[in-house]
């Protein structure tokens, strides 16, 4: 296995193909290259020096890919955070369709928004932050009262992960996440790789496997819009999404427990509708959610055949999102305020982007009815979510 350094330059060896300049100086310089507008493409990169630095004793790292079409997806082991992707819009032009920020302290001082995160050890929200697992009740952390969100107090947003394995076109960050860590039983040992694909894809795939019976739920937390980072609302883009039927939820955003049709409701997304279109009806779980913030259960399904559908209105960029997972958390943005400063200089403001995060159902471990997120000692936790870009 090649040590740290070495897997740093060589991901950061694109960065300094854009300035040749940079290219005399060490691996550790070259990586500030990504701190300009890139004159080819006139895509803002993340200033890479701000991600260098030290938390709880571990170094951060920047890391960028990029294919032979120019698409370009930078990365830090800082939550195994997805930062930035650029990809082509109808016109050719390279825009940046992953909210982020020039640094990691703009990501620590947003935790409660989990941009662009690795999110574990359970995605979504565990009711009253407790469960019970083979007789015995484990207690979380309470993060978003009352409930435990995301992974707890430090959840793996928040953590650094060890850099493994990285080529041309993949990264793999991993972590082990120790017996009670915010609560959950057993060492987990997790791993997250990234690859970005020839045909314009980010394909995620996790893995992970315990000494315990413990529960696990693995996602990534991007926010997008497909007109560029500070573009403005993301509410004219159109939306399809494969789901018959989704989870209602309480004024907690707790499942029912119900499995509900989408069928003549605001959530009918089986044909292309805008997110603005409906989101201001009176309805009782878009009122639960301030819009939408919901699980969407999906069809029958396989990994060649994408579950939604998402399209720029501006930039005609498509976004196809393939899952083995059951399950989809559509979230339009409701808590976005313009508190945070995004990569640039832009703000996040009021529904200037949305997330799907692939998934189990939220706080299956208390509702045996939904999908189990059991992991035993000797199974492996195998899953994989593609986000594939193309144009209209």
């Amino acid at each position: 296995m090649k040590s740290i350094f070495n897997n740093y330059f060589a991901i950061v060896l694109p960065v300094c193909l854009l300035s040749l300049a940079a290219c005399n100086q060490s691996a550790k310089n070259t990586s500030t290259a990504s701190n300009m507008t890139d004159s080819t493409t006139q895509v803002t990169l993340p200033p890479s020096k701000g991600f260098e630095t030290t938390i709880d004793g571990k170094q951060t790292h920047f890391y960028l890919l990029k294919n032979k079409n120019g698409v370009q997806a930078s990365f830090t082991n800082y939550g195994a955070h997805l930062l930035s992707l650029a990809v082509p819009d109808k016109s050719g032009k390279l825009t940046d369709v992953v909210l982020g920020f020039d640094d990691i302290d703009g990501y620590k001082k947003s935790l409660s928004a989990f941009y662009g995160a690795t999110i574990g050890r359970y995605g979504n929200r565990i009711a009253k932050g407790h469960f019970v697992l083979e007789g015995k009740r484990y207690d979380l952390f309470i993060n978003n009262k009352p409930n435990s969100l995301h992974g707890g107090k430090k959840g793996y947003n928040d953590v650094v992960w060890d850099t493994k394995e990285v080529s041309d076109s993949t990264i793999t960050f991993t972590y082990l996440s120790k017996d009670m860590e915010e609560g959950y039983p057993g060492n987990l040992n997790v791993k997250v790789t990234y690859e970005l694909t020839a045909d314009n894809a980010v394909k995620i795939s996790y893995e992970a496997t315990t000494d315990k019976t413990t529960v696990v739920n693995l996602t990534n937390h991007s926010y997008f819009n497909l007109n560029g980072i500070g573009s403005g609302t993301i509410l004219n883009h159109s939306v399809e999404m494969k789901a018959a039927n989704f989870t209602p939820v309480d004024s907690t955003l707790i499942p029912t427990g119900k499995i509900a049709p989408v069928a003549g409701t605001p959530f009918d997304f089986t044909k292309p509708a805008t997110i603005g279109s409906r989101i201001g009806d009176k309805d009782e779980q878009l009122k639960n959610g301030q819009g939408y913030d919901h699980n969407f259960v999906l069809d029958k399904h396989d990994i060649t055949t994408p579950i939604a559908t998402v399209i720029g209105d501006k930039s005609g960029i498509k976004l196809e999102i393939f899952t083995q997972e059951p399950g989809l958390q559509f979230y339009s943005g409701n808590f976005m305020a313009g508190k945070n400063t995004l990569l640039g200089g832009k703000p996040d403001d009021y529904r200037t982007g949305f997330a799907m995060e692939t998934q189990h159902y939220p706080d299956s471990p208390n509702q045996p009815q939904f999908p189990s997120t059991q992991l035993k000692p000797g199974e492996t936790y195998k899953t994989i979510t593609i986000y594939k870009f193309s144009t209209k």
